[in-house]
């Protein structure tokens, strides 16, 4: 698949070789930049356009990995991050378009009678166990606690 450009100013554009419509109305623009013209026109202000829109992509991401494992909406502001280069990059964008058929794909699989009944019934063996094992550790030492606090 060719999605770059010899010419400045000419926007790549990639088929869509999935095969699938729509999603929701939403309009497929071709892929590419997404800069305004005047600095398409010209290398050095794109140029310099693509890096500063990869930096700020870039300090978002990197803040959304920060947030994976401290408070925050991690994944949400990873794929903003993402958003911001695909306003400039192809790759991105092909990246996100993978990515919002994935979520469409599971959105659907979860919504289907069959798994949902498998994950209550999956979901209500869990518990079953966990109820087990916490009786059984409660049947075995009772409510005390395993350190004494009464000899410090």
């Amino acid at each position: 698949m060719n999605t770059g450009s010899n010419e400045p100013g000419e926007v790549a554009v990639a088929s869509d070789e999935t095969g699938t419509s729509e999603v929701h109305g939403e309009q497929h623009r071709g892929l590419g930049s997404r800069a305004p013209e005047f600095i398409k026109a010209r290398r050095a202000l794109h140029v310099s356009w693509q890096v500063g829109v990869f930096i700020i992509g870039l300090a978002v991401v990197v803040a959304g990995i920060i947030m994976l494992p401290l408070p925050g909406p991690g994944w949400v502001v990873i794929f903003g991050g993402m958003a911001i280069w695909a306003t400039e990059f192809v790759w991105a964008q092909l990246v996100l378009r993978w990515t919002k058929r994935k979520v469409t794909e599971a959105a659907q699989r979860a919504l289907d009678p069959k798994v949902r009944r498998r994950n209550i019934i999956l979901t209500s063996i869990g518990l079953v166990i966990v109820g087990v094992v916490v009786g059984f550790y409660l049947w075995k030492f009772g409510i005390t606690m395993p350190w004494k606090i009464k000899d410090q």
